[in-house]
């Protein structure tokens, strides 16, 4: 006679799916949240208000920690839900594509990098979007690199560095042209990690199209 209590086994076998109130996906609706305000901080008065550049530096900084700390946590405590799954590339690419926008009215010159990264960035969102039922790409280490550079890079050109003065502006030089620097290095890596996902999806849907016995 088993001693298992009753409805354990079926306790056991069935799945625990996490529910959409959590932690996570607070901080994720937090960083769509601050994404407008983020937006007009930087673009306050044209952008050449310094107090409110450093508003908008914050408000990015903010944003980019959360992105770490709720995926972090999503994975550690298994709070992965199909809202997630959904709002956190959406909340990504909004600030950061916020950050891309707000900086090229700003510098118009930047429109040349704004405007085919955003198409990429977006293209892989809505394809990530379209498939997630059927399976979940995981970001490459080129992609994963590709962020970290891009949030870098946004940063250092949201806060006005290159106008600080009163023996700052040489640091401040320094750190305006390493985001110009890490910003090249961005682009090249959010063209290459696109090709990289461009690949994988066409390997994955061939794979799948393939027979079962093949």
């Amino acid at each position: 006679m088993s001693t298992e209590p009753a409805g354990a086994g079926r306790g056991a076998m069935s799945e625990h799916k996490p529910s959409n109130w959590n932690v996570p996906n607070a901080l994720t609706t937090l960083r769509i949240v601050i994404t407008p305000f983020f937006g007009i901080a930087l673009l306050h008065d044209g952008g050449e208000d310094n107090g409110w550049r450093w508003i908008a530096y914050a408000l990015f900084a903010v944003a980019m920690i959360t992105d770490k700390i709720d995926g972090d946590l999503a994975r550690k405590h298994n709070l992965i839900t199909n809202f997630g799954k959904i709002a956190d590339p959406i909340a990504d690419k909004a600030i950061t594509g916020m950050a891309f926008i707000g900086l090229s009215i700003i510098y118009p010159v930047l429109w040349w990098v704004t405007v085919p990264v955003l198409l990429r960035e977006w293209g892989v969102t809505l394809a990530r979007l379209s498939i997630a039922k059927q399976v979940v790409m995981p970001a490459s280490q080129s992609g994963k690199v590709k962020t970290m550079a891009q949030a870098l890079a946004l940063g250092g050109l949201v806060a006005p560095f290159h106008y600080l003065s009163g023996g700052w502006d040489v640091p401040g030089d320094v750190v305006w042209w390493t985001a110009v620097v890490l910003l090249v290095v961005a682009v090249v890596l959010t063209m290459t990690s696109g090709y990289e996902f461009a690949r994988d999806v066409v390997r994955h849907r061939r794979g799948a199209a393939a027979p079962a016995d093949a």
